[in-house]
């Protein structure tokens, strides 16, 4: 569990914005007595569907043939 300040906050809803779309809950303090725990909305069966959807485009990826270029000659390429 992440812990936050008050003042972060509100400073930075983005950053708790952030941690709780990854699935973690994040703990408020206010001068290190705390307040508040924000959890995500998302149940852990979305969370499992969303993982193995990630895990099947990985394997397909991991089944195509390795390409015969390499990184570097792509990357001098696309930089012309």
């Amino acid at each position: 569990m992440k812990s936050i300040t008050l003042r972060t906050l509100v400073r930075e809803p983005l950053k708790v914005k952030r941690w709780t779309r990854t699935g973690q809950s994040v703990q408020v303090t206010d001068r290190g007595e705390p307040l508040w725990i924000v959890q995500p909305a998302v149940d852990g069966h979305d969370e499992e569907e969303r993982c193995r959807a990630v895990n099947a485009i990985l394997d397909e990826v991991l089944r195509e043939t390795k390409s015969r270029v390499s990184l570097s000659r792509i990357i001098r390429e696309s930089r012309r």
